[in-house]
């Protein structure tokens, strides 16, 4: 799943021919000032911070201001803050419309009817949640025939518009399924579309894109909004590493063994914060390369959990020795590994200091304990490797 932000969405919108208000992206105050002193983005004007959660407006990160000084002002109280924990880094300066009605439409992949859905409703600008079910119209669409005109005319229907903006929403209906299709998104969402006098024009715009299908779309293969500049540094390189906010470093191979290993150091009372799926991989280089960025992101303690089916115990081992010898981190590992060469894999960690565990509850209760007593020392540094802490197998 790729979930661009509100001014990626807009520029699709754009390409296929949505009407959408003129809007410039700022990273700071001092851009802000001279693009709205410049007239490029008249005031009054709206500041929106680009972020992937939704209730901006509620908290503070939406505002109409009406002078050049309010929306630098406005910039200014939003960059580098967090919303819902996530750092706003960009923020959007677009028009002031001056609307009439607000109106929702989106179109969305429905996984329990294996078809796309078309929603609307007369009532936008809200969470889609909170609509009543008879305020929203959902249109099961077929994905070989698309949005055809009978689906088209029960929308204009329902939304009760003047003739030129039911014009209007004709080519928008087109338009989304087109999105739908040719961007291969998951959700392509307009709330809310505005009606400006007898006009309608997209004043937000959310889409998600299937991730696996980026190999047909260059201009968004780079695009992760959801990721942490560690996470989109790990993603570039090809690694799956994910930031939960939490002090122990989990190293796994596949996703599986990855989240039971969450689960069980969860039960055992401790904070995961950084876990990296080695996959079906047991090149040492692969193993050094994610080792040395897990070190990037200075966990308290990391846990080591490989089953060796397809990957082999020794590789991955061979490969975690090295990425010792480059990193010398300053926090314990505990290692678990189980499996295809299980004990040449154990027998070379033990050469390097690194004691292994067989059984993974006990090895869980052990990362937590290393993790609390760090915590409570406020997080002071322990030997560096190879003086790393384990168990006996």
């Amino acid at each position: 799943m790729v979930l661009l932000r509100e001014y990626r969405g807009k520029e699709i919108l754009r390409k296929f021919g949505v009407p959408v208000p003129p809007g410039k992206v700022v990273r700071d105050a001092k851009e802000a000032e001279a693009v709205l002193r410049s007239g490029e983005i008249p005031v009054p004007c709206v500041v929106k911070a680009q972020v992937l959660a939704g209730g901006r407006g509620k908290a503070g990160f939406v505002k109409l201001t009406n002078t050049v000084e309010e929306a630098v002002a406005a910039v200014h109280g939003m960059v580098g803050k967090e919303f819902k924990g996530e750092k706003v880094r960009e923020v959007l300066l677009t028009t002031k419309a001056d609307i009439g009605r607000e109106l929702y439409l989106s179109i969305t992949l429905d996984r329990s009817s294996r078809k796309p859905l078309l929603m609307a409703s007369p009532e936008g600008g809200v969470e889609i949640e909170s609509l009543p079910a008879e305020k929203l119209l959902r249109l099961p669409l077929h994905p070989l025939t698309g949005l055809v005109s009978y689906e088209k005319r029960a929308v204009t229907r329902a939304f009760a518009l003047p003739p030129a903006a039911a014009k209007d929403l004709d080519r928008i209906l087109d338009s989304l399924w087109a999105i739908f299709e040719k961007e291969d998104a998951e959700l392509v969402e307009i709330n809310p579309l505005a009606l400006v006098g007898d006009r309608l024009l997209a004043l937000d715009a959310k889409v998600i894109l299937e991730d696996d299908a980026m190999f047909r779309h260059a201009d968004f293969q780079k695009e992760h909004g959801e990721l942490s500049p560690l996470e989109q540094k790990a993603h570039d390189k090809g690694i799956a590493f994910v930031e939960i906010g939490g002090d122990i470093g989990v190293l796994a191979n596949g996703a599986g063994l990855t989240m039971a290993t969450l689960d069980v150091l969860y039960q055992e009372g401790g904070r995961p914060g950084i876990f990296l799926d080695l996959g079906g991989t047991d090149d040492p280089k692969k193993v050094v390369e994610a080792f040395l960025m897990m070190t990037e992101a200075n966990p308290k303690v990391v846990f080591i959990n490989i089953f060796g089916g397809v990957t082999r115990c020794d590789t991955v081992a061979s490969g975690l020795v090295e990425a010792l010898k480059q990193a010398k981190p300053g926090f314990p590992l505990v290692a678990r590994i189980r499996g295809n060469n299980e004990k040449e894999g154990i027998q070379i960690l033990r050469a390097a200091g690194i004691g292994s565990y067989s059984d993974l509850a006990e090895a869980a209760r052990h990362v937590v304990a290393l993790e609390q007593g760090r915590a409570s020392k406020g997080g002071a540094a322990s030997p560096p490797a190879p003086a790393i802490a384990g168990g006996a197998s």
